[in-house]
């Protein structure tokens, strides 16, 4: 999971940098929910996931018709975050990314 973050912030930052910007290099704020059982983490996992899906369906939105960079970025994104809770929901037990 680290070493596929890395490579999704390397992917943004590129397109930041295409489009003239400049990535922060701030890391976001970190959650401790002090929650140690494995179906927990795999939940807030779900969750955080989820929330991934949320925003790039927002850039897919946003972009569309716009640039098709960001648009392939967005759909690349949602299929990887959205396979990931599929992923989860099997670890868990269930189907069909409930």
């Amino acid at each position: 999971e680290a070493a596929e973050a890395v490579t999704h912030a390397h992917a943004a930052g590129e397109l930041i940098t295409a489009f003239g910007g400049h990535p922060s290099l701030k890391i976001g704020k970190l959650l401790e929910t002090h929650k140690h059982d494995i179906d927990d983490i795999l939940r807030e996992a779900i969750e955080h996931e989820k929330g991934g899906v949320a925003l790039y369906r927002v850039l897919l939105a946003m972009s569309e018709g716009k640039d098709v960079r960001l648009e392939e970025y967005a759909r690349e994104m949602i299929r990887t975050e959205e396979d990931h809770i599929a992923e989860i929901d099997k670890m868990l037990g269930r189907s069909g990314g409930g």
